[in-house]
């Protein structure tokens, strides 16, 4: 039987929106790596981006000298997304109420609904605060990486 060697992958970029770019491509270049669906692929990235945007924008105001990291783990069982921040305050997504559908379309609100996407797309959110040091982790069901890559 062989022993399971976790993968880590790691990026860390300034609070930008131009950043976004970056962070899409850097979850696509690791979900490569699995047998993985690519709508599903898809999906997991918009949930990745959506909390970084959230991050980058409300937490940060985008300024550029703060900086977020993004690190995917595998562990056998799932792929963990980790987004770490440092801000004065978290924002707790688990606490976050989901707005009737209706009445967001009805008053055509931009955004208000990504978080409700994060959540649907993803099968676990994790959010841990130590200090100043936010973490939140969303848990993916992995599939097999593939050989050699």
């Amino acid at each position: 039987m062989q022993n399971f060697m976790p993968m880590i992958y790691s990026i860390q970029v300034p609070c930008r929106k131009s950043n976004l770019k970056r962070v899409r491509a850097f979850v696509e270049t690791v979900l490569e790596r699995y047998y993985i669906n690519p709508n599903e692929a898809n999906l997991m990235v918009l949930a990745v981006d959506e909390v970084c945007a959230n991050l980058m924008i409300h937490s940060h105001q985008c300024n550029p000298s703060e900086r977020i990291q993004i690190r995917i783990k595998d562990d056998k069982e799932d792929l963990i997304f980790e987004i770490h921040d440092h801000t004065v305050e978290c924002f707790n997504m688990l606490d976050y109420k989901t707005p009737d559908m209706q009445q967001v379309i009805k008053e055509k609100k931009n955004g208000g609904i990504g978080l409700i996407l994060v959540k649907k797309i993803m099968d676990k959110i994790q959010i841990e605060r130590e200090g100043n040091h936010n973490i939140c982790r969303l848990y993916k069901k992995a599939l097999n990486p593939k050989p050699n890559v």
